[in-house]
């Protein structure tokens, strides 16, 4: 178990959040929550904090209000292993109001932004071929959803 976990800030919309991303991710296991009670600073019932992981990764989270919004200074990135599982999260996380972003990179409805990374990234724009290491990383600045493909063809020279 990490000893470090995130914690995210959420206006009133944690308990959403928390459903929208058990739908999208698999195995997602909720631990916890607690509910604001009466007289205290939120609408008594309503999810105050919650505790959930996503992949392996515990999260923390609170509603705390308005006061502060989520920006691309801190993503999360998702390790695929195949490009169906840049499809799937590419689809999934921007739907209902998110948005897409370059080099695979989106923003989910409540502001968090992720990083839709194939492991073939990795061998492509960080291979042993400097040439090959550069024509990927020119076509991958060109991309939004990141494409497995593209990106190896680039690296061999097919492309």
């Amino acid at each position: 178990m990490s000893r470090i976990t995130p914690s995210l800030w959420f206006d009133n919309n944690l308990e959403e959040a928390m459903d929208f991303y058990a739908a999208i991710f698999p195995d997602t296991k909720i631990h916890g929550m607690t509910r604001y009670p009466e007289g205290g600073m939120g609408e008594p019932g309503a999810v105050m904090t919650g505790d959930f992981e996503l992949l392996g990764q515990r999260f923390n989270a609170i509603n705390g209000g308005p006061n502060y919004k989520f920006n691309e200074a801190i993503s999360f990135i998702v390790d695929c292993k195949d490009q169906a599982e840049v499809d799937h999260y590419w689809e999934k996380l921007p739907a209902d109001g998110g948005t897409e972003i370059q080099c695979g990179w989106v923003r989910d409805k409540f502001g968090i932004c992720w990083q839709i990374v194939p492991r073939a990234l990795y061998r492509t724009v960080t291979g042993s071929d400097p040439e090959g290491a550069k024509r990927a990383t020119q076509v991958m600045l060109k991309m939004k959803k990141l494409i497995v493909a593209e990106l190896e063809a680039a690296y061999e020279g097919r492309g």
